[in-house]
């Protein structure tokens, strides 16, 4: 039979008149050393500890070793290292340095009070599974799960920690929703089969604000894009006016978003908006004109025209209210291209070619912001049998976002990789080998001699406490 121990050399082929021959007798060393940057934004912000806030903990605190703010780093910070699965915490748990990072008194796990657990500083995937699969309103009673989320707190920290991040009130915002697919390939609770997508998903609704993240909402795929989005306006919109009274708020989205419910609300509470408007026959004739002269414009000079109509339009019996309308009449290569949008903003604040390219354009960005979320930080791993458990998983990808671009919007700031998306942040400045030892006073981390980011990994970290110490001031 196989052996299955790990034989104690491995021979390579020979270079020159030398063996090849490595070994795994190298002692403490992590592939996770620049996560130390990772700790100094979450040290600066509190953001983990304000968090954790969100869940109530019914162990008895006596009795356990890993609490629910090291439960809940451990976890987050793994996904911005770019570990998607609960089952990778297993090998992660004897990590001295990521135990560092959540803040484990002891890094090297010698002082735990098991025989077994002696090495292993950081919790396995059975302890993080019974945080990640509680399900929804559990009692605190409970056998194993006794870690309760409060959704209503989750969605006022996402928001707080947008306020935050403004050292004073900016005189205009512009929140972008947006629902996208998350394809499952199991039998998850809430699983259905969408025709637009062609598969079965949950379609979670996303909004931004720049790079800010103000919510991750899972939701079933059974609906209308736009349903749930009223009442997450109002709750946020109720939230920014708490401490931002005076700033202006633009609603901007598809044409998915475009309900008369949600405009309606929007008029009464002194909300601006920029919809898509989707295509009609009553749309198209009103830029007739407009589109006549673009194909004669696409005749002659075989390019791509375009003109502008700004027009007040209603329809027949949805909206309560006739609204500015703004219609692109282009002419492709080939084809037609008619666009519309919709929006409270006046003639004298956007004209129509402003507001369309200018504005309204500019939300094709927000596309990259959930690209990163679930390309970069695994929002879209929701392979959990329960829908409360892939919610929370969508959260804890939300958090490992928000201390991701905060590390780029801060320590990132005039270096090269000021623009950087977080997949390339990880590799180049996350990912580094290291070795590191400890003495009785000190925790060294030692990284290669031959690193090529030396200067930013230096420029990052004095950014980052310049940062935070002026904000002890």
């Amino acid at each position: 039979m196989p052996t299955e121990c790990i034989p104690e050399q491995f021979e390579f082929q020979g270079h020159g008149f030398r063996r090849v021959v490595c070994d795994f007798s190298g002692g403490r060393i992590t592939t996770e050393g620049g996560g130390l940057l990772l700790r100094e934004v979450a040290i600066g912000t509190k953001l983990l500890e304000r968090f954790a806030d969100s869940f109530i903990d019914y162990r008895s605190q006596g009795l356990i070793e890993h609490t629910k703010l090291e439960l809940l780093s451990q976890r987050i910070f793994g996904i911005a290292l770019g570990y998607e699965d609960v089952n990778d915490h297993d090998d992660l748990r004897a990590d001295a340095l990521l135990a560092t990072m959540v803040g484990k008194v002891d890094p090297t796990g010698q002082q735990r009070s098991r025989k077994r657990d002696k090495g292993y500083p950081l919790a396995g995937k059975s302890t993080l599974n019974r945080l990640e699969l509680a399900p929804a309103g559990v009692e605190h009673y409970h056998r194993y799960h006794k870690i309760v989320c409060d959704p209503e707190m989750v969605d006022r920290f996402f928001v707080d920690t947008f306020l935050r991040a403004y050292p004073e009130a900016p005189g205009r915002i512009i929140l972008d929703f947006d629902a996208t697919d998350d394809p499952l390939h199991g039998e998850q609770e809430g699983s259905f089969f969408n025709g637009y997508y062609g598969c079965y998903c949950y379609m979670p609704l996303y909004v931004f604000c720049d790079d800010h993240l103000l919510c991750a909402r899972l939701r079933p795929s059974n609906i209308d894009a736009s349903l749930g989005a009223e009442a997450e306006l109002a709750r946020m919109v109720a939230q920014i006016r708490e401490q931002w009274p005076e700033v202006q708020i633009i609603l901007r989205g598809d044409s998915g978003f475009c309900r008369s419910g949600l405009m309606d609300w929007c008029d009464e509470n002194g909300v601006d908006y920029i919809l898509g408007l989707s295509r009609s026959s009553r749309l198209v004739a009103k830029i007739a004109k407009q589109m006549k002269k673009a194909k004669k414009k696409f005749w002659k000079t075989q390019e791509s025209a375009r003109y502008y109509r700004d027009f007040n339009f209603r329809t027949l019996t949805s909206w309560t209210r006739s609204r500015r309308v703004v219609g692109k009449a282009e002419q492709l290569r080939g084809k037609e291209n008619p666009r519309f949008v919709v929006t409270s903003l006046s003639k004298e604040e956007y004209s129509a070619q402003e507001l369309y390219e200018d504005l309204y354009c500019a939300r094709g960005d927000m596309e990259n912001r959930i690209k990163e979320q679930q390309l970069g930080l695994f929002s879209d791993r929701t392979s959990s049998a329960t829908f409360s458990a892939n919610h929370l998983r969508l959260w804890f990808s939300g958090v490992a976002y928000i201390l991701m671009t905060e590390l780029r919007r801060v320590g990132l700031k005039g270096t090269e990789l000021a623009q950087a998306q977080c997949s390339t942040i990880r590799s180049k400045l996350l990912k580094i080998g290291a070795l590191v030892s400890l003495s009785v006073r000190r925790i060294w981390v030692r990284y290669a001699t031959g690193y090529p980011y030396q200067r930013i990994f230096a420029t990052i970290l004095q950014n980052l406490r310049i940062h935070y110490m002026s904000l002890q001031v």
